[in-house]
């Protein structure tokens, strides 16, 4: 499984879109076609997009001792992509 940083995505009806890279986002926000709508996680609202197909994701646990950790994950064609990721404490 590869990590990329990845950028959260919501359609102008605030419906999830499938994650962008954060170079993409630059370029959307730069253009004037996005804007932030939250800082942590990172995501960004489409003004013009209204819908959008999305691939399954898979939540995947990793319960330990001390710390959980949590990914998000999607399978493309070369492999494996986790799209976000964090620990619980």
């Amino acid at each position: 499984m590869s990590k990329q940083n990845r950028v959260f995505v919501l359609d102008n009806h605030r419906n999830p879109l499938m994650p962008c890279h954060p170079a993409r986002a630059r370029q959307l926000l730069k253009k004037g076609k996005a804007a932030v709508f939250r800082r942590y996680p990172f995501t960004i609202i489409l003004k013009e997009r209204e819908d959008g197909g999305v691939q399954p994701l898979r939540m995947k646990l990793d319960p330990g001792a001390k710390v959980t950790g949590m990914a998000l994950v999607v399978s493309f064609q070369r492999g494996d992509v986790v799209l976000w990721a964090a620990e619980l404490e």
